[in-house]
């Protein structure tokens, strides 16, 4: 792994795709997360070259952070698993046996719970919060990544299928309305997103203890999240109802 990460996401695209081609080798079941991330990087990539979004540098950039938070929580993991963040822990230990749709669901948890709002305080400064203009453009460019995720459902539930176990009749009667679930609850886990990072931001305006104390808060209730993930039952179905976003109290 490089010690010193890509700043555009070509560069990035390519640090994934080393990454997996490593855990594949090794038999790691994280590597079932990280080719999904890296389809999406590159759908990204894609978007932004197409045009599609209001201010694609900013975008990029923070695509480039977001990753990172995932890749750095996978090196320190792989170094030494108690220095990685509680979700990230509890997604990369479970059980290997598990099958792959279930290993994406826990890495999406933890990224998109604990990672995404951090991602978003690191390239929304303080003074740009109180911009409405540039906050709304911000947050259009934040929903066209829902869009972007929502076309990739179907194509990733067959990516899924090429390295999974066989489905049961149950399973395969209830993929549509899997790929429905999903689509909700990456809309709702997404508009969560934003309120926590607003609850961020008013922690850092009161200093690095008041925002540590908030991260913590995110870390325990992201950490519970993928918790639930591994309980047993129809998990996408499911969550369609009880949500898969976490949601800040106030401090």
């Amino acid at each position: 792994m490089t010690s010193d990460p890509p700043h555009d996401i070509a560069g990035l695209i390519a640090r994934m795709e080393a990454l997996v081609a490593e855990l594949d080798a090794e038999g790691d079941p994280g590597r079932y997360f990280l080719a999904t991330y890296t389809r999406t990087t590159r759908a990204v990539a894609d978007a932004l070259d197409d045009g599609r979004f209001e201010d694609p540098a900013w975008v990029e950039a923070w695509d480039v952070v977001f990753a990172d938070l995932y890749l750095d929580a996978l090196r320190d993991h792989r170094r030494d698993p108690a220095s990685a963040p509680r979700p990230w822990r509890i997604a990369f230990e479970a059980d290997p046996a598990l099958h792959p749709v279930a290993h994406v669901l826990l890495g999406m948890s933890a990224h998109i719970n604990y990672d995404l709002p951090q991602a978003l305080i690191a390239v929304v400064p303080p003074e740009a919060v109180d911009d409405a203009l540039l906050m709304d453009r911000r947050r259009r460019d934040h929903e066209r990544i829902d869009g972007l995720l929502a076309e990739r459902v179907s194509a990733e539930d067959v990516e899924l299928k090429k390295v999974g176990t066989a489905r049961s009749a149950l399973d395969l009667l209830m993929t549509p309305l899997n790929r429905a679930a999903s689509r909700r609850f990456l809309r709702e886990a997404r508009i969560k997103v934003w309120h926590n990072t607003l609850e961020l931001h008013r922690a850092r305006l009161d200093g690095e203890d008041a925002y540590a104390r908030r991260l913590r808060d995110l870390e325990v209730l992201s950490a519970a999240r993928v918790v639930d993930l591994l309980r047993p039952g129809p998990v996408l179905v499911r969550l369609a109802f009880a949500g898969f976003g976490v949601t800040l109290p106030p401090a």
